[in-house]
């Protein structure tokens, strides 16, 4: 009897060791399991709140004409616009800026503003005008001509203004007798020969100034702003031998540039692309000419101030301009007083005499 009780109370004892055995392993393999499911849940909310935190990257929007970021100087070169030239011109379509104003004879003649360019065929390129330097001062630029009139030298001098003159330094110039033209319409540059000058004279490359114009990236509708009008043709009147055209080409959305005389009306094409010229933007305004000398040269002030228009996308709407000093940027403003915005886009600047036509329709 003894050993029956004796041998049940070890059965009982080896039961007991195995219960809490079970137990034992149980809960670790529970405190394991839930350790897991712990780190899980931690890992997963730790993803989360990165993925919070983390915002989707949008592309910024950049300017495709100009980078207003640049402090790359602009370089302004005079362009040869008689009739004669047509055909032969090249290097406008990368200018960002050009500016177009009346010469002697009845002509036009073209200033072109550059930056950050790598053309290589400008021109072909003519002598200066006393007014076209305050246009390239309010841009900073580096002007490149090919001689002058007597008061633009003088001018020259007395502003101060860091100019390549070929008949002075022709390394930065060629002439193309390919074209069969007048010796006086064959001079072209490009921005390798350029440089050329910029070493020689050592002049400054880099500018503190900002662009003239304001640039938004987002396209601009100005045909809800007050006195707006439909401009699906522009119609400026320079001379009796000399108008030039803007026709809009509403699928590309900018102007296409044509140039007339009193025998008709041409599409203005550069020679080496043989595409028109166009215009994304074009301001134009009036300045009081008068002939000064026997040559039929101009005299133009170019400070004060007027009205005009800011003409983009199909539309035109009135501005008014203003120039404090012949090195002063001109500043354009809507009626109510605010600095226009430009379509991201080329602009001609169309400075015409006074009391010309000017139709918008």
């Amino acid at each position: 009897m003894a050993k029956k009780k004796k041998k049940s109370k070890k059965v009982w004892k080896i039961v007991m060791i195995s219960i809490v055995l079970v137990a034992f392993i149980a809960g670790g393999v529970f405190f394991v399991t839930q350790s897991k499911n712990n780190k899980k849940k931690e890992e997963n909310a730790s993803s989360t709140n990165k993925k919070k935190e983390e915002k989707p990257k949008v592309e910024e929007k950049k300017l495709k004409t100009v980078n207003p970021d640049s402090n790359s100087r602009n370089i302004a070169v005079m362009y040869n616009n008689i009739s004669t030239v047509w055909g032969y011109q090249s290097g406008l379509q990368d200018a960002y800026l050009v500016y177009e104003i009346l010469v002697e004879g009845g002509y036009t003649r073209l200033m072109a503003v550059f930056k950050d360019a790598t053309t290589e065929r400008i021109g072909s390129v003519r002598s200066s005008r006393p007014y076209f330097l305050d246009y390239a001062l309010e841009n900073d630029a580096l002007y490149v001509h090919f001689g002058a009139s007597e008061q633009a030298l003088s001018d020259i001098k007395t502003l101060g203004v860091n100019n390549i003159n070929g008949m002075s330094y022709s390394a930065s110039f060629w002439r193309d007798k390919s074209l069969k033209l007048a010796t006086e319409h064959t001079a072209f540059t490009s921005m390798e020969h350029i440089k050329k000058g910029i070493d020689k004279y050592k002049y400054r490359t880099t500018t503190k100034i900002d662009l003239l114009l304001d640039y938004s990236v987002d396209e601009i509708d100005i045909s809800k702003m007050d006195g707006a009008v439909a401009a699906n043709k522009v119609f400026i009147d320079y001379s009796a031998s000399r108008s030039t055209t803007f026709e809009y080409d509403t699928v590309n959305k900018v102007y296409l540039r044509s140039q007339g005389t009193a025998k008709g009306n041409y599409s203005h094409v550069d020679a080496i692309t043989k595409k028109q010229y166009t215009a994304k933007n074009i301001i134009t305004y009036q300045l009081p000419s008068r002939t000064i000398d026997s040559k039929g040269r101009q005299e133009i002030n170019t400070t004060g101030g007027g009205k005009g228009y800011y003409i983009t996308n199909g539309y035109a709407v009135p501005i008014t301009w203003e120039k404090t000093s012949r090195a002063s940027q001109t500043k354009y403003r809507y009626l109510d007083g605010t600095e226009i915005k430009v379509n991201d886009g080329n602009t001609y600047i169309e400075i015409q005499p006074s009391n010309k036509k000017l139709t918008i329709e």
